[in-house]
């Protein structure tokens, strides 16, 4: 079979050949396998499913949260000619029964599902008479009880198993710890134990830990020394990142600022300029960087500690997909710990103010007690706290319990153009041009301009039409508001605002509760892995690599050599033999006048350059002498 994987691999892909285990997973997965895939971020998940899918007869069904990466998956699927497409919170029912009918009729290859989706009643029905060959789940840490981001509706994928008992399930994800791993292949309801995993070790990464309160100082000198690509600097807070992206501006640092309550547009804009290497950083939040395969990035910044090791080893783990040298940075000022305790503590609101959230959320939207099931509504979070008086915070992390209790699913703002379905048959058309001639100009329009409108949902630009027909983008809406009230097509206006899916209906304030597994065992796993977060902060002892590792169960002794904590035993060694004499010859060199590097090096005939420019780095970040902007130090 590989060579039939491989000819697929190069046909579609452009590959001429697999990266390191992915041949073994894909061969894997053909042979029927229930299989479970561990590889980095980066390490090319998507063609460990994908590839196998294309060799066999029938639809891959493959089950996401992230409905951004979902779009793009399935855009670029279409692109290279394969057949795909999604179901996702915010569509409109006409949307998703026409992509059911295409699954259940053979014309797609790939079915994206957002979790929420598996238990409806038409995804069931639709489901029984599709041929499926694959289940195909990523982030698949999210099914497990220990994971980071574990999200209830992924416990029904293995229900629904039972529909496609002959399908093999391929379960994906970047990182997972040893009982998380486990887990994944349990609750999958695995026929046998089958993991393919690759080492976490990212030797062209290097770990990094700066305990120092002067975080902007620290940032801006690490930007000033990266001669080439690019970098992210992570923070909690939306707030902070314009902050942040505006101070590195003011700073000379061409920098722009990314979190999901800005406006879709402005989303893809700002990544898009950063992708292209127009802005050199971007200063984010958790939300930028899924699905974002930047070669170049040579620094991650942490300016906040995450709360877990999972989510700061897929955030630094954006640093370096070209396999050069590329660094990460937590820098750490003394109270940020007992910060991110609060935040835990936080996280976890009292039943009573969750079930006064949950019901203020209902009457906001406007929704009777009773009703809501497996409807979406846009959902302005600001908006809502400013209506009701509550706290930002409360609001947000109330939101996230719901979620994972099962009560709720939200999906970010999308950017979602203005749709079109004529849903009137070829016989009627005629017929309805004769009797409503007022819509004769536009409905030409349509049928001249928007091939496969008369089977499908096509995407339209309302300013498009005005411009091509002669009529105002006022009448242009009018006209095809009218129509859809007519019956003769379905039109979805576009959107770009966050969505809040109800999973159940609208319940009494008396029927919500929470889970031990949603709310006292979560909160002490998180407390756990926050520990884990303060243990790597504070260890000074142990290579920062090593670390990381061994908390994914690799048990490694090579050290990387390169970390804060590496350099500072290199250092140390130094100290009794070479670094004294070195930095007070490179002082000497700089009392008069402030000299480039490579003049300072030059003239320094008795130690090895790279001792001498290892001191040079340490003495510029510990402010003994600084860089400026042309590249010359001085005192």
């Amino acid at each position: 079979m590989s060579d039939l994987t491989r000819d697929i691999l190069k046909q579609y892909w452009g590959y001429p050949s697999f990266r390191p285990m992915q041949e073994d997973i894909v061969d894997s997965v053909v042979e029927g396998k229930d299989t479970l895939a561990l590889l980095p971020t980066g390490g090319g998940k998507s063609i460990c499913f994908q590839v196998p899918a294309m060799t066999m007869e029938g639809i891959c069904i493959v089950i996401t949260p992230l409905i951004s990466l979902m779009k793009d998956q399935v855009m670029h699927l279409k692109n290279i000619g394969i057949p795909a497409a999604a179901i996702f919170t915010g569509m409109h029912h006409n949307q998703v029964e026409i992509v059911y009918n295409q699954a259940v009729f053979g014309m797609l290859k790939f079915l994206y599902v957002s979790p929420e989706r598996l238990m409806t009643d038409m995804f069931i029905e639709a489901l029984k008479k599709m041929k499926v060959n694959l289940l195909a789940v990523d982030e698949s840490h999210c099914i497990s009880q220990w994971g980071y981001d574990f999200r209830p509706p992924y416990l029904k994928i293995a229900e629904i198993r039972e529909y496609i008992p002959n399908t093999p399930v391929m379960a994906l994800t970047a990182t997972a710890t040893p009982a998380v791993v486990e887990d994944i292949q349990y609750r999958l309801n695995f026929k046998e134990r089958n993991v393919f995993q690759t080492s976490y070790e990212r030797k062209n990464v290097t770990y990094n830990v700066i305990h120092d309160a002067d975080k902007f100082g620290v940032m801006y000198r690490l930007f000033k020394r990266m001669d080439k690509g690019s970098g992210i600097v992570y923070v909690r807070s939306r707030k902070r990142t314009k902050i942040i992206a505006d101070w590195l501006q003011s700073a000379g640092i061409s920098a722009s600022f990314y979190h999901a309550g800005l406006d879709a547009k402005t989303r893809d804009y700002r990544q898009q300029l950063w992708m292209n290497g127009t802005i050199k950083v971007i200063v984010a939040t958790n939300a930028f960087g899924m699905g974002i395969d930047k070669p170049d990035v040579r620094l991650v910044v942490h300016l906040d500690i995450p709360d877990s090791l999972e989510a700061y080893f897929q955030e630094a783990g954006r640093a370096g997909r070209d396999l050069q040298p590329s660094e990460a940075f937590m820098i750490v000022a003394e109270n940020d710990i007992d910060r991110l305790k609060d935040n835990i503590k936080n996280t976890y609101p009292e039943l009573k103010k969750i079930r006064m959230i949950y019901e203020a959320l209902g009457n906001y939207l406007q929704i009777p007690i009773g009703s809501g099931k497996n409807q979406s509504y846009n959902f302005d979070i600001n908006d809502f706290c400013n209506a009701y008086n509550l706290s930002l915070l409360e609001v947000f992390n109330t939101i996230q319990l719901m979620e994972r209790e099962g009560y709720i699913a939200t999906s970010e703002a999308l950017s979602s153009p203005s749709k079109i379905h004529i849903k009137a048959g070829r016989e009627d058309l005629y017929r309805f041009q004769i009797e409503y001639q007022e819509f004769d100009t536009i409905i030409k329009y349509m049928l001249r301009n928007l091939p496969g409108v008369l089977s499908d949902f096509v995407n339209i630009r309302e300013e498009t039409i005005s411009i091509k027909t002669g009529l105002s983008v006022e009448m242009i809406i009018k006209q095809i508001e009218r129509l859809e009230k007519l019956d003769f097509l379905t039109y979805i206006p576009r959107n770009d605002k966050p969505q809040i899916f109800y999973l159940t209906e609208r319940l009494d304030i008396s029927n919500i509760s929470l889970s031990e597994d949603v709310y006292k065992n979560r909160k002490e796993d998180a407390d756990r892995r926050l520990q884990s977060v303060i243990d790597f902060v504070n260890n000074d002892e142990i290579c920062r690599s090593v670390q990381l590792l061994r908390y994914f169960g690799e048990n490694i002794k090579n050290t990387c050599g390169r970390c804060d904590v590496c350099s500072s035993r290199n250092r140390n060694d130094i100290d009794n033999k070479e670094y004294k004499i070195i930095s007070d010859i490179i002082i000497s060199e700089l009392k008069e006048n402030s000299a480039p590097i490579y003049e300072v090096v030059n003239n320094i005939k008795t130690y090895k350059e790279e001792k001498i420019v290892e001191t040079i780095r340490w003495m510029v970040d510990n402010n003994i002498i600084r860089q400026d902007d042309k590249g010359k130090l001085s005192i």
